[in-house]
Formats: structure tokens, sequence, C-alpha cells
């Protein structure tokens, strides 16, 4: 079954493949966080509300899943998808503002996913 994963989505989604998560220590609150998606090369402006994150080592280590989105601030990890291209998350919340439209095209690819699954 296809799967989106949106913040605590993301860390469980890599949890699932074996990728490790950790503890932030201050994590990240609020609007206006610049994240770049390494797929498309353009920059969203996200909100966000965690904690914790994945590991990059960990990610860059899996062959399960690879690194699709990245904080700009820090550059922590702030999505992946899953190599078998089944399931894919976010750190961030697109459902959110600011950068109200800069993020919903990943539902759109979500509903392309789920399509693409009943055929």
């Amino acid at each position: 079954m296809p799967l989106f994963g949106i913040c605590l989505g993301n860390q469980l989604l890599a949890r699932s493949v074996g990728v490790s998560t950790f503890k932030m220590h201050h994590g990240h609150r609020g609007l206006n966080q610049p994240v770049k998606n390494l797929m498309t090369g353009k920059s969203e402006i996200t909100s966000q509300n965690h904690g914790f994150s994945v590991d990059f080592e960990s990610l860059k280590n899996s062959t399960l899943a690879e690194l699709t989105h990245i904080n700009l601030n820090d550059e922590s990890v702030e999505g992946l998808r899953l190599t078998n291209g089944r399931a894919f998350s976010v750190q961030h919340h697109p459902e959110s503002t600011p950068g109200p439209h800069d993020s919903t095209y990943l539902f759109d690819n979500f509903i392309q996913l789920i399509k693409n699954n009943k055929t």
C-alpha cells in the first residue's frame, strides 16, 4: 500500500526500514523553515514542530531509503522515500502555512501513488 508520512510519520517510516532517529538539541519550531527538495532543486518555506530527526548518516547508508529533502538552516533530514517507490515522507507540515502552496505537490504525488497502486 502507498504511504505518505508527515512529521512523526517521517521518523516512523525511517525506523521501519532500519534508519535511526535521534533527539535534537533544540528541534525545529515555528514558521518560515527553509527546506530544499533535492529531487527538483526547489526550496520551500515550511512550518515545523518537532524535536526528533532522522539520522543523516544512517539514511545515507541505507539501501531501502534515500534522502529527498534537507533543511537549509542546519542540513538535517527533512524528507525521504523508500527505494521501492511505495512510500515517502517529510518532516515538516505540508498541510500548514507559511508558503501555503509550496508543498502541495506532495499530496499530488501521493494521489498518483494511490492511482498507480490500482493498476
